[in-house]
């Protein structure tokens, strides 16, 4: 087996046609580098410490204007079926994608910061780059467990790290790299799709090196480049200490391989069989280019369109800060008189200065013959004159790039909201095309992220980062499905887009009357298409694929797509389970059945009326027997209680004689006790007088 050094020899031919590339591009391209090295220097106006002259960046205000109105918030990824057939296994498909890209972008930073530079390059250098990768990361495995998941491929990550023994995957990503402008390199051609083979610069460290490309080669690629190298010789600024190897990544579409070369070196290092397997093998999109022609792809910066017009608006600048600082009360006076010196300096509001001699100040007609100022309004005239020439080459710029089309909030308050609508329409047709731009860059890279997920995710990461355990318990017996759907060719079955209204302001109102229209014009519909059911169930399975048609316009309509399907579905199955039930009979035969309904209705109800009379006749008589009981019970008791009363009567007469002889009876035994009192008393009174008398004869 040849060893690393005998591998490298042999790759000696293999790097000559990718030297030859490197080599033709820094020819072709050399000018416009140079050309862009300018343009940010005086967007960063670095020129000031050089020039002190007073200065107009209009440069800057361009292209912090157009960044925002091109690139306000994150974009929203919209996947779709290609076909809009009811499949659910597809539509489940892509709802799950759609999520996984949705977490892509919004869980991590590196898309909306890629996204916002190659914006800033392509506003300033007019070419904006960016490169897509995998990113497996890999934990090591508890003692005496064996990893038992979905096998990951041995060249998933493009920088060929592998999966190791004893290691389980611990997450996975697909990162968005910026790739800074001067970084970014591809075979000479005249137009994007005439390139063959794109590279990048990546600068490495040792231990990267080593961790990379192994111990061998890592050592012995020497460390003599760094990213800062240009900027400090222009600069005039010592070099920096902490270099690095400068590597070259190459991705070949005739070979559909993926090269790392080393210029240092002189030799390729690694290479690999299409390491991502994307459908246009590129990892990167299109660049995100300024004005170009189809002749070459060296762009042209927006500056360079309107840099005449930019030095006027300097010159301007500096005229019109000479004039302002020439613009003061300056004169001469008499020196004879020298209070006039002190009106000027000492002076206060409403102050007076005394004169010495106000004879001889007044013979020389006093302030006017001793005075003379510097007629000021030529400079004044001059002013205005610069400012008007600055307003007026303001507005060349902004005709030349097209942020007069952008629409400032000013408006007429005689305008109706129809005309200010228009306006705003037209107003925005040059931006409009900008935003297509970036949207399609945007869009691109998306494309490049999706196709990653499906290829090299494990489906348990994918079902992870989408919630797929949160979909309707219908939705969720096909997500094995839909995952399979995905691993396959995704770009041919889907359609990845980003609208442009995604990524500028949104506008609340407008969302608001959307959601609005959407209720109204589906509540309509539904209201009239239930009206042609009842009368023709047949055309209920057509009124449902109208339904779908109208409702998957709309974005809100891709979650309810589903309840659509299912509706549809138990609606012809229903329609199926009547077409299996016997014909309908003709009109003469509903016609008899329906009299002869009739004559059984009216029977029935001649029997129930019968039935009724007679029992309304049978509760009669109940009363009337009833009535009779309640007399004969009622003279019962009448009776009853006239014999209870006299009853009563008697037993009154009764106590009184009782009470009245039991009075006499108590008046008699009273008197005879008092009377038997009476005659003891006596009694006890003779004796007593006749023991005195006994004693009194002794």
């Amino acid at each position: 087996m040849p060893s690393i050094k005998e591998t490298l020899q042999s790759a000696t031919d293999d790097v000559t046609p990718y030297l030859d590339y490197i080599a033709s591009y820094e020819r072709e391209f050399k000018k416009w580098e140079g050309r862009v090295e300018k343009i940010l220097k005086r967007y960063r106006d670095d020129q000031r410490s050089t020039n002190s002259g007073q200065k107009f960046n209009i440069l800057w205000s361009n292209v912090q204007t157009l960044k925002a109105a091109t690139f306000a918030r994150l974009p929203k990824p919209d996947v779709s079926r290609r076909f809009s057939d009811q499949d659910q296994v597809g539509r489940v498909a892509a709802l799950i994608l759609e999520r996984a890209l949705d977490y892509e972008i919004t869980h991590y930073n590196d898309y909306r910061d890629t996204l916002a530079q190659s914006l800033s390059d392509r506003f300033l250098g007019g070419r904006g780059t960016a490169w897509v990768r995998y990113e497996p990361k890999f934990t090591p495995l508890p003692n005496g467990m064996d990893y038992d998941g979905d096998q990951v491929t041995e060249d998933v990550h493009p920088e060929g790290e592998q999966e190791a023994q004893g290691e389980m995957l611990d997450y996975e990503c697909a990162p968005v790299d910026y790739v800074h402008w001067k970084d970014f390199g591809h075979s000479v051609a005249r137009t994007w799709e005439e390139v063959t083979c794109v590279w990048r610069k990546v600068y490495m460290s040792r231990t990267a090196l080593i961790e990379r490309f192994g111990e061998e080669i890592g050592n012995i690629v020497p460390l003599d480049a760094s990213p800062d190298d240009s900027q400090s010789k222009l600069r005039g600024l010592p070099e920096r200490n902490d270099k690095r190897a400068l590597i070259f990544e190459i991705w070949d579409k005739n070979t559909s391989k993926a090269y790392w070369l080393s210029k240092s070196l002189g030799k390729i290092i690694d290479e690999k069989d299409d390491p991502l397997e994307l459908e246009g093998f590129f990892p990167c999109p299109r660049p995100l280019f300024a004005t170009i022609t189809n002749e070459t792809l060296v762009p042209i910066p927006d500056f360079s369109l309107y840099q005449d017009q930019a030095n006027e608006l300097d010159l301007l600048a500096e005229r019109i800060d000479g004039l302002i600082k020439s613009l003061k009360v300056m004169g001469v006076y008499d020196a004879g008189t020298k209070e006039i010196g002190r009106l000027f300096t000492e002076a206060e509001s409403g102050s007076l200065i005394p004169v010495t001699n106000w004879s001889a100040f007044s013979e020389k007609n006093g302030l006017k013959g001793s005075l003379d100022l510097v007629d000021i309004r030529p400079i004044a005239e001059a002013l205005n004159y610069c400012y008007t020439a600055m307003g007026q080459v303001k507005q060349q710029i902004y005709d030349i790039t097209g942020i007069s089309d952008i629409v400032r909030g000013q408006s007429v308050a005689s305008e109706t909201a129809t005309a200010q609508q228009i306006k705003g329409q037209y107003a925005s047709l040059r931006l409009k095309s900008y935003q297509d731009e970036v949207v399609r860059f945007a869009t691109y890279m998306i494309q490049l992220k999706a196709q990653i997920i499906c290829k090299h995710f494990d489906p348990q990461t994918i079902k992870q980062i989408s919630s797929a355990d949160q979909l309707n318990d219908a939705d969720k017996q096909v997500i094995p499905q839909a995952l399979q759907m995905l691993s396959n060719a995704p770009m041919r079955t889907f359609r990845i887009e980003i609208s442009s209204d995604s990524m500028v302001m949104a506008d609340e109102s407008q969302e608001k009357q959307d959601r609005m229209e959407f209720l109204s014009a589906t509540g309509g519909f539904i209201e009239k298409a239930a009206q042609a059911g009842q009368s023709a169930p047949e055309l209920v399975p057509l009124i449902m694929d109208m339904l779908k048609f109208g409702v998957t316009a709309f974005k809100v309509g891709k979650t309810l797509e589903g309840e659509i399907d299912q509706t549809a579905e138990q609606m012809k199955q229903v329609m199926a389970q009547k077409q299996q039930q016997p014909p309908q009979p003709s009109p003469e035969q509903i016609k008899a059945q329906q009299d002869q309904q009739a004559a059984q209705m009216k029977q029935q109800q001649d029997q129930q009326k019968f039935i009724a009379d007679k029992a309304r006749f049978e509760a009669d008589q109940q009363i009337a027997q009833f009535d009779m009981q309640m007399q004969q019970q009622k003279l019962q008791l009448e009776n009853q209680r006239s014999i209870a009363e006299a009853q009563l009567a008697q037993a009154r007469l009764e106590f009184e004689k009782w009470k009245v002889q039991l009075e006499n009876e108590t008046r008699i035994i009273v008197a005879e006790m008092s009377a038997k009192t009476i005659m003891s008393k006596q009694k006890d009174n003779a004796d007593d007088i006749a023991v005195n008398d006994e004693m009194s004869e002794s």
